[in-house]
């Protein structure tokens, strides 16, 4: 969540200057359109389009729960009682194009039926504000549609300008890592780093093998998210990792990782640099790598396997699972009682 002040937070909204009080909506919900738009009124079986902006009120702070102007992806839905609550589908029915609307509603009317699923940021007695402005009013599926694909290409766009700004400040705080602990490393075509600790021997990998390898990953605070090689992390068997062109094979892991891969031959310890653009990005990957963390991986190339090889490992793999399952099946059976009587 980002935190703001709740003055400068509405003073950005279009409808922050509008000073007439909230009307009473339903479950709880209280609403207040400003009607800026022209030309009709939502009617039922259309399509709206409309930016959005969810804000948990904090006393003199608040904190953005999401935001459709910042991600590029506005909403577009079907406006029927179906697929919108029933106080929502009162209120859109009274918009038009280019209006505003702004609810709020207490976090205890939100979450009055199952309280144990209030998130732990989130405390009794506050206010959970959305905001939203109508951008525009589709009356066919066609219409909508286009709209979406038109939505996502801009949405891919931006994404691609915003993934090269962070690969820009993610190689800046790379090289101040380096700098500050005198590591020297060469940089991959995609921007990963490489820190050649022991070479291998023989050429460097192409697009058409498998590498076995053991692999240790670390935030570059040196905190371990995961391994092949700690027992504490439940699995010590050598990572196949797929270098070829066709994923349908499996075996695929982050750019960064593959990246430097090819750069490596058998053998060979290194360390990876991985910018949080190569790696798990904005989204992070469970509670160990936070959104946009660079990675470091200590990595042994273990082995090198032709796709043959891979594909006939793999098989001989899925065929070991399949003998443990029935084993394990087949005694579950035999300790299973016999009925009296036969």
């Amino acid at each position: 969540m980002r935190t703001i002040s709740y003055l400068l937070l509405f003073t950005v909204l279009a409808f922050s200057a509008c000073t007439e009080s909230y009307k009473k909506g339903g479950d709880g919900m209280e609403y207040k359109i400003i009607s800026e738009g022209k030309g009709e009124t939502l009617k039922t079986g259309q399509f709206v389009e409309f930016d959005f902006v969810s804000i948990l009120r904090k006393g003199s702070k608040d904190s953005i729960l999401s935001n459709t102007r910042e991600t590029g992806a506005p909403q577009i839905i079907a406006y029927d009682s179906a697929g919108l609550p029933g106080p929502y589908f009162k209120i859109f029915g009274q918009l038009k194009k280019g209006d505003s609307l702004s609810t709020r509603i207490m976090t205890d009317s939100v979450f009055k039926k199952q309280p144990e699923a209030m998130p732990p940021f989130m405390k009794k007695g506050q206010y959970l504000y959305t905001n939203l402005r109508i951008l525009n009013i589709y009356k066919t599926q066609e219409e909508a549609d286009k709209a979406r694909q038109a939505g996502m290409a801009k949405q891919e766009a931006a994404g691609k300008v915003k993934a090269a700004q962070l690969l820009v400040t993610d190689d800046k705080t790379l090289q101040a890592y380096f700098t500050k602990n005198n590591i020297k490393a060469i940089k991959t075509p995609k921007g990963a780093y490489l820190e050649i600790l022991q070479p291998g021997n023989g050429p460097m990998f192409d697009t058409t093998v498998f590498v076995k390898v053991n692999y240790t990953g670390k935030t570059l605070d040196g905190k371990m998210f995961d391994s092949n090689t700690d027992p504490a992390k439940g699995h010590l068997e050598p990572l196949s990792v797929n270098l070829t062109n066709d994923m349908s094979l499996g075996g695929g892991v982050i750019p960064g990782m593959s990246d430097a891969l090819h750069m490596l031959n058998k053998g060979a310890k290194a360390k990876i640099y991985i910018p949080s653009g190569l790696g798990y990005g904005a989204a992070g990957a469970g509670g160990d790598i936070p959104p946009n963390a660079n990675l470091m991986f200590e990595v042994e190339v273990l082995d090198v396997m032709d796709k043959a090889q891979a594909i006939a490992e793999r098989a001989a793999a899925q065929k070991k699972m399949e003998a443990m399952q029935k084993r394990y099946v087949d005694s579950m059976q035999k300790a299973q009682p016999t009925p009296m009587g036969k």
